[in-house]
């Protein structure tokens, strides 16, 4: 059969390598115009008011993390930290892969040569195949994307193949629903059917980078970066709605990126050439560089509402609190040309207290910060998600466990040896609440947030008097310049102290309880930096 093919690529490096066949387009490489051309002709999205492209995804507005497969075998079996991931025998694998391929015979596709990885020493090259003409719009925005020349060389070592209209069966596939998403780590193949939420494409490459990079001993880290005009790069560390993409898009220092990156030999690397930001409640005020982004052509917004003039309404949550905008990186006016800098000077790690204990700064020792990384605490508020009435607690370990192929302490005990070899300054930041917990306190401000982090980041909140917090044992100030102390002091922003103290022990209590699985897997002084006991017996 013969291919109807367009589009820059490498002739001898053809659609072969990702195993299909007996197709009746390909598109390679198509650029942002023709890909929103081709996506609104063919009804995929429209088109906002302002240039950008509006999609929606359907019954998946986010990840499905239960219906994502590792395939076990002689070199996942023994490294993968199976109580975290499912396990996909090779052979339901193969049978996948096997109706993929016939599911894909006689279709229209697109594919898109990109690159995971600003640094050439640690990049992986990935072929991703797609269905439809947004999706390759999308990735093309995240990942980054290789020059014309590059192209003409291009040999894939991952591949990615989605299919959204894909039907998995669960008993011919060992999965569990008919959406799955499959990853051969061996042979770097990744399987996306049942599924149009763009984000499950980008996750796989992060997983990935997340599988292989540690045995070079270079550090994958779920978290946003920049540079300040000294070059002292900041990492932040932080799950969604905690601010990892807000607080980094400063526009006094220079964005790496806003998501996923490495740490190495060299220091620190974006893995991504876009960005992909949360947009509910997105204002102009308080995110000027993130919303300017939602008003440009090759910008796609994923689940937004429209209004009947198709202009964005970031308060609609209708479709989904997770909405968001993909945008590539240059969007951001003070982004990054090279994605890479040296090794960072502070490590920045965010959570959203809703319990109102956490104060909103503190800074962590090495064994602090290795014992909060592993723990990776933030709060849910009541609204949310369906059934959450009253503030809940997340701990995601690595701020990103769905992500984590190995054991929690192999990144744990990698970052903690980069901390102390470079001499990096840590702090735990909480963007969450003050004055009493979600429901009766308010959120923390963002303008004290952004003078805290300033004075972190400059390195003048060094030289400030500390006191050690009475729940957690971490240092926290007690004066900053500009900043009102008593918001230093959570307790003392309660009204009812009895309260904050009965409050403060059910979270202690949280953490130890969830920290309790990698006791065994950590030295002495980590868990001697876990929250007071005392605290938790009373």
């Amino acid at each position: 059969m013969t291919v109807d093919e367009i589009g820059t690529r490498n002739a001898n490096s053809g659609i072969e390598t990702t195993g299909l066949s007996d197709l009746s387009s390909l598109r390679w490489n198509l650029k942002e115009a023709e890909l929103v051309e081709t996506a609104v002709r063919r009804g995929e999205g429209q088109l906002t008011a302002h240039g950008a492209f509006a999609a929606v995804t359907g019954k998946h507005t986010g990840r499905s993390p239960k219906d994502r497969f590792l395939v076990r075998d002689d070199t996942t079996g023994p490294v993968v930290w199976w109580d975290n991931n499912a396990a996909m025998e090779p052979e339901a694998f193969e049978r996948l892969y096997d109706d993929f391929k016939a599911a894909a015979k006689g279709r229209d596709l697109f594919v898109q040569d990109l690159i995971g990885g600003a640094d050439p020493a640690n990049a992986i090259r990935v072929r991703v195949v797609t269905e439809y003409a947004w999706h390759s719009l999308f990735i093309r925005t995240l990942l980054i994307r290789p020059t014309a020349e590059q192209l003409q060389d291009f040999v894939p070592e991952m591949t990615i193949i989605d299919l959204p209209s894909f039907k998995a069966d669960p008993e011919r596939h060992g999965c569990r629903s008919e959406t799955v998403i499959a990853v051969d780590m061996t042979r770097k193949i990744v399987l996306v059917g049942g599924s149009s939420y763009a984000g499950e494409m980008k996750k796989s490459v992060f997983s990935t980078l997340n599988f292989l990079l540690p045995e070079r001993g270079v550090m994958p880290m779920h978290c946003s970066a920049n540079v300040g005009p000294d070059g002292d790069a900041a990492v932040f560390f932080g799950l969604s709605g905690t601010g990892k993409t807000t607080l980094s898009a400063d526009p006094h220092r220079t964005l790496l990126g806003d998501d996923e990156h490495g740490w190495g030999e060299d220091g620190i690397f974006n893995f991504e050439g876009g960005c992909y930001a949360k947009t509910i409640r997105l204002s102009a005020e308080a995110e000027p560089e993130i919303f300017a982004t939602t008003r440009r052509f090759g910008t796609v917004l994923e689940n937004v509402v429209l209004d009947a003039d198709r202009v964005p309404d970031f308060d609609d949550g209708s479709l989904t609190e997770n909405a968001r905008a993909a945008y590539p990186l240059h969007f951001i006016p003070n982004a990054s040309e090279t994605g890479r800098d040296g090794h960072p000077k502070n490590i920045i790690m965010l959570t959203a207290d809703a319990f109102g204990v956490m104060p909103p700064i503190a800074r962590l020792s090495p064994a602090e910060a290795m014992y909060h990384f592993l723990s990776g605490y933030t709060a849910k508020v009541a609204g949310t998600e369906k059934g959450v009435t009253e503030p809940e607690a997340t701990f995601s370990t690595c701020f990103g466990a769905p992500f984590m192929p190995r054991h929690p302490s192999e990144y744990g005990n990698l970052l903690r040896d980069l901390i102390g070899r470079h001499d990096v300054d840590c702090w735990l930041v909480n963007t969450g609440w003050t004055g009493g917990a979600y429901g009766t306190g308010h959120r923390m401000p963002i303008k004290v947030t952004r003078k805290l982090l300033a004075a972190a980041l400059d390195g003048s909140l060094k030289d400030a008097e500390f006191r050690a917090d009475p729940n957690f044992g971490f240092q926290v100030p007690v004066a900053v310049e500009g900043v009102d102390s008593a918001i230093l002091d959570p307790r003392s922003t309660w009204a009812d102290t009895a309260a904050y103290d009965a409050q403060a022990r059910k979270l202690v209590e949280m953490f130890r309880n969830n920290f309790a699985k990698f006791e065994s897997h950590v030295d002495a002084d980590v868990l001697e930096a876990a929250p007071a006991q005392a605290m938790a017996a009373e």
